[in-house]
């Protein structure tokens, strides 16, 4: 009986302790920014998520980050940005994403654009197809013709084409903590343990500012 507890109480402080001293490793579970981003969202701290429609991980990854976003610390302003890299469709769904940003219908347009690639096997390889999509979901095709070409438009996706660059991801979806830090998939060995990391980047910007 003695020894049978004696491994309990063994098992329940191995658990306690390396639950306690768990900690997440720069350069292994997430890496520093050199040099760091400048941030968009005053005192608050910026959390931007970088993904691309076209990817089934940041499409698994919505459900956690609607459930993180929930329950988000106060001092903390999230901000999403598509990913831009060579390939055109990350263009393509750029500014399908600020097209819905501009016209006051990405609430309407974000989880079923998502879901028309993954879900109902639609790639969205063209314009045609971003503009058809839109209509079906309400918007009017001459607001869609004014906006998606736009100057204005344009400016963004070139912004997050700079973004995706100077912050360094080497893939999608890439979690970025005031322009110092990012962690993505493979960094964090899967999405759960990428919110844990997430949470721990922004405990360690929130010590920094509070000194």
């Amino acid at each position: 009986m003695k020894q049978k507890v004696l491994v309990y109480i063994f098992f329940f402080f191995s658990v306690y302790f390396s639950s306690v001293y768990a900690a997440f490793d720069e350069g292994i579970e997430y890496k520093s920014i050199k040099p760091p981003v400048a941030t968009q969202t005053g005192n608050k701290i910026e959390v931007v998520e970088l993904f691309w429609y076209g990817c089934g991980h940041c499409f698994r990854l919505e459900p956690r980050m609607k459930q993180w976003l929930k329950s988000k610390p106060a001092n903390v302003e999230f901000i999403r940005i598509p990913a831009v890299f060579l390939d055109k469709r990350w263009e393509l769904h750029a500014k399908a994403f600020y097209t819905a940003e501009a016209l006051g219908v990405l609430d309407k347009i974000h989880d079923p654009f998502f879901e028309q690639i993954h879900v109902n096997k639609k790639h969205m390889h063209t314009k045609s197809e971003v503009k058809a999509f839109f209509v079906k979901h309400g918007v009017k095709a001459e607001d869609f013709d004014n906006t998606f070409d736009s100057f204005m438009i344009n400016i963004k996706v070139n912004r997050a084409r700079d973004l995706s660059k100077r912050y360094g991801a080497e893939g999608v979806p890439t979690l970025v903590v005031n322009g110092k830090y990012r962690s993505d998939g493979p960094l964090a060995s899967g999405h759960a343990n990428l919110m844990k990391i997430l949470d721990h980047l922004i405990d360690i910007e929130t010590k920094a500012i509070s000194k």
